[in-house]
């Protein structure tokens, strides 16, 4: 399998260039030249989730990956539960956080941690992995890469943007791990990682890579879980998939799977009120701005990377875009509602990420009359974001082991203005 890129359609590499590259030399995003559709050879498959993961990352990896080397990878990566949980009848939750730390990123980050040490060897020189976080997405990657020799990881994270306990996870590994936090939005320190792509003498005096989702390594195996959430509840039908979406990588993993086959009725982009893909799939004019800060911080995104991708996707026809997606939108005070209002009537507690996508299934539902089954990616345990959650439900949440033990460890950062030489400067020297 090669990968080209969004702005070059010639410009093709295989799938370890696309690994390592993050981004395309001339700073577009990659995609697979061709999506395989594997609907027919899995759907009557029962399986444990690491072996369902094989049957859909080899494709994209034949080649260069051997199939035994694969799915080592693979039970590595995916070493945890996946379930599904019905709230009513047609309503489930898919849980995604039950990994190491208790966030739906654990996925890609194992997989590319295991990716990259699979092609790395004793010779290479050493790869600095480059990641701008608002939030979970910088705790999965330094935790899949601790100590994975021959990589050192390096986090931007907006300052006073993420909760408390998010911010534990990724300034307390230490080792190969360094986290930055930057005087500025995560729009900011995303920029800051393109700019660092961008940038000849850096990439030439360094060996960069990301684990952002501007990565195809990312986004692949986030296709996986689509799959099993409908072996779970779909049957031979159609379902109905809400994503609480901030950079669209998570959304963007499903609309791989739907092309792969999958039998969706819809998705729903479901975000906060930074809310420019929605707006932009009701007007058809993208305009990108700057983020607000929200209590589902991990979507304060106002110029999500993955658009570009989702645009090439359906070779920017809106229309098919609209077909298969629809997007909502929700406020602080209707996230906590959705929380209150789901644990008083079903005994749930849901994460402020996840509520928004409940939300959003809800709204689809009533608005569409449809009886398809319907499920909502949940991203993240509700307990990382306790201070919302708490007073939403009006009782205490009990904080796992996991979480308590980063809890208790010493946060090691450094603070940095939002300037790409000061960035640079540190990637260059530190």
């Amino acid at each position: 399998m090669q990968f080209y890129s969004t702005r070059n359609q010639s410009n093709l590499v295989g799938f370890r260039d696309a690994l390592f590259q993050g981004l395309a030399p001339d700073g577009g995003l990659y995609l697979p030249e061709n999506i395989p559709n594997l609907w027919d050879k899995i759907k009557y498959k029962d399986g444990s989730y690491p072996e369902l993961a094989f049957e859909i990352l080899y494709p994209y990896v034949d080649g260069e990956v051997s199939k035994s080397s694969l799915e080592d990878i693979c039970q590595n990566a995916f070493s945890f539960s996946v379930p599904v949980n019905e709230i009513k009848k047609d309503h489930h939750i898919l849980e995604l956080f039950h990994g190491p730390t208790l966030a739906f990123k654990d996925f890609a980050a194992r997989f590319m941690a295991r990716s990259m040490e699979y092609f790395l060897d004793n010779n290479s020189k050493e790869l600095t992995v480059l990641v701008a976080t608002s939030g979970d997405t910088g705790s999965a990657v330094a935790s899949g890469f601790h100590n994975v020799d021959g990589i050192r990881v390096v986090i931007l994270y907006p300052k006073g943007r993420v909760s408390p306990i998010q911010e534990s996870q990724l300034t307390s590994l230490g080792g190969n791990i360094t986290a930055i936090e930057i005087a500025g939005s995560f729009d900011d320190c995303q920029l800051l990682v393109k700019k660092a792509f961008q940038d000849k003498e850096l990439n030439e005096s360094i060996n960069l890579s990301s684990a952002n989702s501007i990565n195809i390594a990312r986004l692949l195996p986030q296709s996986v879980y689509y799959f099993w959430a409908h072996r779970h509840i779909g049957k031979n039908e159609s379902i109905i998939i809400s994503v609480p979406s901030g950079n669209f990588g998570n959304l963007t993993g499903g609309l791989f799977a739907k092309k792969m086959g999958l039998p969706v009725e819809k998705f729903i982009a479901s975000t906060n009120k930074n809310d420019v893909v929605p707006e932009y799939l009701k007007s058809g004019q993208f305009q990108p701005r700057q983020s607000i800060h929200t209590l589902s911080n991990a979507m304060d995104v106002g110029d999500p990377s993955n658009l570009s991708r989702i645009q090439e996707l359906y070779q920017h026809d809106l229309t098919s875009l609209r077909n298969d997606i629809v997007g909502y939108s929700y406020s602080d005070d209707e996230t906590i509602n959705s929380i209150s209002e789901t644990f008083s009537e079903n005994r749930m507690i849901l994460d402020p990420h996840t509520a928004v996508g409940y939300a959003g299934l809800l709204n689809y539902k009533k608005e569409f009359k449809s009886n398809a089954p319907g499920v909502v990616i949940s991203t993240a345990h509700p307990a990382k974001f306790i201070e919302s959650v708490e007073p939403a439900i009006g009782e205490k949440i009990p904080i796992p082991n996991r979480l308590q033990h980063f809890m208790e460890k010493e946060m090691r950062k450094i603070e940095m203005p939002n300037r790409m030489l000061d960035v640079k400067e540190f990637l260059l020297t530190a």
